[in-house]
């Protein structure tokens, strides 16, 4: 079983950074891919970006591509997500996710943070 905690989720205005993180509890970390999406209220759980086990790929959603960046430290068993120029349409509860593959199904990944709110004011 992978437990996955977010944290750094907060109040940002336009413009500004801030990253998130997501522990895992798992020893073989280096074995799961990670990608974190996020869903705003009244909307689906959309891809945002996702790793692969050894951090040599990351993928973005277009909507994110250059201003977010993903990393990991697998000694840590942590991914993050750098997060900057931020804009309103990026306020969301944003989850990472464990999985075999770094895609941007959902559907794929198999482990499953409780989220963190990241509100973005104009």
């Amino acid at each position: 079983q992978v437990q996955l905690v977010e944290s750094g989720g907060g109040l940002r205005q336009a413009g500004g950074s801030l990253t998130l993180s997501c522990a895992a509890s798992v020893r073989n970390f280096h074995a799961y891919a990670m990608g974190w999406f996020r869903q705003a209220p009244g909307k689906e759980r959309e891809f945002v970006g996702a790793i692969s086990r050894s951090a040599s790929g990351t993928y973005y959603s277009d909507s994110v591509k250059g201003r977010f960046t993903i990393s990991r430290e697998n000694a840590k068993t942590t991914v993050y997500l750098q997060m900057n120029y931020l804009k309103p349409e990026d306020t969301a509860v944003y989850y990472c996710a464990a999985g075999s593959i770094p895609t941007s199904n959902a559907r794929t990944y198999v482990y499953w943070g409780r989220g963190t709110q990241v509100t973005v004011s104009s």
